[in-house]
């Protein structure tokens, strides 16, 4: 795993830190005719076999120079404004991907012994609920009452789903580390961003509706959090 980590190191500074705003702007408008590409391409190769070390791993870094570049104009060839956030993300997996591949040629990755821990698919449930079968249920519960007289406000599209998410992915990850106190600590730091919202809000309606949603968001991912403690017969307080 210590070569597929340094490799990720490597993506994450060559692809996040090491393009300027000239060298994106030349890349967007030529495309494969963009020396940027190539060069783009080639510090990928180089920096991997810096951080390694080792000429043993020419081929891979090799591989990694040419498939980087191809992808990166594959993607920018393709690439519209409708689906620019989709191609971020399969251009992003498919270079993991062949790092991944990369590193289990030189250092055989024990994929299987990660599924066989006992724990990974009662985690793995648990996980998946919370994120958007979770959301849906909540969703449901709440066509129990008439809420299309709530003004739409001012708001990202999705972002609430987002934000209910990522919280509920922090609980579930309080409870089975034990640490109770981030819950509290989230709690209070949501009742206080969500305080302007409620003030101004001149329908009880709203609030009631803020109250509730937080409530059920925070009851799914407590639950899941202590049935997966309860199934793998694990405490729920700390041992002193």
């Amino acid at each position: 795993m210590t070569l597929l980590i340094k490799l990720l190191i490597v993506h994450l500074i060559v692809d996040f830190t090491l393009q300027w705003r000239a060298m994106l702007a030349d890349k967007q408008n030529q495309r494969f005719r963009s020396p940027y590409l190539y060069l783009h391409g080639l510090l990928h190769g180089l920096l991997t076999l810096a951080i390694l070390a080792d000429l043993n791993y020419f081929y891979g870094a090799l591989i990694i120079f040419v498939s980087h570049t191809i992808i990166d104009g594959l993607k920018l060839t393709l690439q519209t404004k409708n689906n620019e956030r989709l191609l971020f993300f399969v251009d992003q997996l498919v270079h993991i991907a062949i790092l991944v591949g990369i590193a289990h040629y030189y250092q055989p990755i024990a994929f299987l012994s990660i599924t066989a821990h006992d724990y990974f698919y009662p985690h793995l449930l648990f996980i998946i609920y919370i994120t958007f079968p979770a959301s849906i249920v909540i969703q449901k519960i709440f066509l129990k009452w008439d809420l299309s007289d709530i003004a739409a406000s001012a708001s990202l599209v999705g972002a609430g789903a987002y934000i209910g998410i990522i919280e509920r992915l922090i609980i579930y990850g309080a409870v089975v580390t034990l640490n109770w106190n981030i819950i509290g600590f989230l709690l209070a730091a949501k009742s206080i961003f969500r305080f302007g919202d409620m003030r101004d809000a001149h329908d009880r309606k709203y609030t009631e509706y803020i109250f509730v949603g937080t409530l059920l968001s925070f009851i799914s991912a407590i639950l899941c959090g202590v049935l997966f403690m309860l199934y793998t017969g694990q405490s729920l307080t700390s041992q002193p």
